[in-house]
């Protein structure tokens, strides 16, 4: 990469784990000055406003996640251990996240609900692609008789995403690792039991 290339990801990058934590309002200018060691000018050189480095940080946050899914994926042929590699993922969303702050479609749907609706639609996207995951999953899985013929892709989509996300906010909200753990064991026994036996 070009010495510009190299600056503008540097850029993205710690502004994605900036915008994470204190959400698109929180962050201001003098805060992203001060994690990319630049000037307000250095960055408007490579970014026309704030809006447009906030896009690009969100979808270079969202590719953290999609690497560690793809990664957990990997090697998963069984639609049982696919749907269990993706919550193994989130096992580690409080300690070791792909972005610091947590799960950024999350903060981004929460912060961008009335406020923002560019960055708005690109979580709606980004969840349409994670929803979109599950359901293939799932479709496959029934297809080849892993789970049962009466699953409904579309409602584990939203089972699982509900619940990882509901228990992710909740281990945030008090500081406390054990409210992720207890989503992520049942939705564990919901895949290995209801998916794949008699509805």
């Amino acid at each position: 990469m070009s010495k510009a290339q190299t600056t503008k990801a540097h850029i993205i990058e710690q502004a994605a784990a900036l915008f994470n934590q204190q959400g698109y309002a929180g962050a201001s200018m003098s805060d992203l000055m001060r994690i990319t060691g630049l000037q307000k000018g250095g960055i408007y050189n490579h970014f026309r406003s704030k809006n447009e480095l906030a896009l690009e940080a969100f979808d270079f946050a969202v590719n953290c996640v999609q690497q560690k899914l793809q990664e957990a994926l990997k090697g998963k042929r069984h639609a049982v251990d696919r749907l269990i590699a993706i919550l193994s993922v989130y096992e580690h969303m409080l300690d070791d996240p792909p972005v610091q702050g947590g799960c950024p479609i999350l903060n981004t749907a929460i912060e961008s609900d009335d406020t923002h609706p560019a960055l708005r639609k690109r979580a709606q996207l980004a969840m349409d692609g994670w929803r979109s995951l599950i359901q293939r999953i799932v479709n496959k899985g029934v297809e080849r008789g892993e789970l049962h013929s009466a699953v409904d892709p579309e409602a584990v989509a939203t089972i699982l995403i509900a619940t990882i996300e509901g228990g992710v906010m909740l281990s945030k909200l008090y500081g406390d690792a054990s409210y992720l753990e207890k989503t992520l064991d049942y939705l564990k026994t919901y895949i290995q039991r209801q998916l794949t036996t008699s509805i």
